[in-house]
C-alpha cells in the first residue's frame, strides 16, 4: 500500500522553519512514503511564484539521498506541487549481480 503525506509550505517561511519541515520529509522517505510538498501562495504572493520553484528546489537537493523527484513542480491554482518518492534499494540480488560484474571485469583486466 502506497501511502502519501504532504506538507505545506508558505513562500515567506522562516530558514528555521524549513529545516523543521525538511526533517519531517526525511523522516517519511525512511519510513517508506511519498511526499507531496506544497507551497500555498495568499493574495499577491501568487505573482512571485520564482520563490516556490526556489524552496521546492531547495527541498529537493536537501533530500536527494532519500527520495527522488516523481513529479515535478507544478502550479495548481494557488498551490506549486512536487512530488517526491524514496529511492529504490538495491535487493540482494541485484548487489550480487553488482558484484560479479565487477568481479569478472577485474579478472577480465588481468
Amino acid at each position: 500500500q502506497i501511502v502519501i503525506k504532504e506538507i505545506k509550505l508558505k513562500p515567506k517561511i522562516n530558514d528555521h522553519d524549513l529545516k523543521t519541515k525538511i526533517k519531517h520529509v526525511k523522516r517519511f522517505l525512511n519510513k517508506g512514503a511519498k511526499v507531496k510538498i506544497s507551497v500555498i501562495f495568499r493574495g499577491r504572493e501568487l505573482a512571485h511564484t520564482d520563490i516556490g520553484w526556489e524552496l521546492l528546489n531547495r527541498v529537493a537537493l536537501e533530500v536527494e539521498e532519500l527520495g527522488e523527484i516523481e513529479s515535478s513542480p507544478a502550479i495548481d491554482r494557488k498551490n506549486m506541487v512536487m512530488l517526491l518518492a524514496p529511492t529504490r534499494k538495491k535487493s540482494k540480488g541485484e548487489k550480487e549481480i553488482a558484484k560479479d560484474e565487477d568481479s569478472q571485469g577485474i579478472s577480465k583486466e588481468i
